[in-house]
Formats: C-alpha cells, structure tokens, sequence
C-alpha cells in the first residue's frame, strides 16, 4: 500500500514523542521546524529523506530502524 510507510514512521514519532513528554511544539523546535511540518509527519503526509529520519531518531534516543517498525499489538 502506497505511503504505508510513512503513516508507520508517523506513528512511532507519535508515540515516542508522546513517551518522552514532548508536545509536538516543543519537538519541532529541537528539531528546528514548524509545528505544522511535525505534524504533517505524524500523520504520514511527509515524505521523508532518510537522513530527517536519522535526525528524528537521534533527538528520540531510539535507532532509526525502530521508526520503521510497526509494533505488535
């Protein structure tokens, strides 16, 4: 399914964020974007380069390969 991806890695920034206690404002600021660009990302509708991918897993703590995983119920 086309753009599947996306919404996986959307999800899993969602959630880590949310574990980590970040508003989505706040994350974007670390991340130096707007708000609305973050959550364009949340909701799969951003098509990102592996190295924003990169970026966003390194300001998490996690692996970038763990953005890409659909966790199991």
């Amino acid at each position: 399914m086309e753009g599947e991806l996306q919404k996986v890695v959307g999800r899993n920034l969602r959630r880590y964020r949310l574990e980590r206690g970040y508003s989505q404002e706040v994350f974007a600021d670390f991340m130096g974007v707007h708000r609305t660009y973050m959550g364009g990302v949340e909701r799969g509708e951003r098509n990102l380069t592996l190295q924003t991918v990169e970026r966003i897993a390194n300001h998490l703590g996690v692996d970038p390969v763990e953005l890409f995983i659909e966790p199991s119920a």
